[in-house]
């Protein structure tokens, strides 16, 4: 091999290096996204891991966002009926000092 053509192989492996960096940042930055678009639509962030699935991944994840319940929905008609939320309960008031927390009988 002369010269030129081991700085022609460098620059290969150099580009290659730099272009599976570069395409696992873009991989890791989308499943980030779809992780938060997932969590405030009140889904486990985790559905973003879909994305992984070669070809149809990302096909998966936009018809769950797009035709499916979310659960924040859910919540949200609850509280317009005027009915608990579909969540964990928010704290109720507190105390004042001195008083039992326990009920009563």
């Amino acid at each position: 091999m002369n010269d030129n053509s081991a700085t022609a192989a460098s620059f290969i492996a150099t580009m290659i290096i730099v272009y599976g960096v570069v395409i696992v940042g873009l991989v890791v930055f989308t499943i980030w996204i779809y992780w938060r678009i997932f969590a405030k639509a009140g889904f486990n962030g985790a559905l973003s891991l879909l994305n992984l699935v070669p070809g149809v991944g990302q096909l998966i994840c936009m018809v769950i966002l797009a035709f499916g319940r979310w659960p924040l929905e859910d919540e949200l008609d609850a509280l317009r009926r005027g009915g608990p939320p579909a969540g964990p309960m928010p704290p109720g008031p507190i105390p004042p000092p001195g008083t039992s927390v326990m009920p009563t009988p």
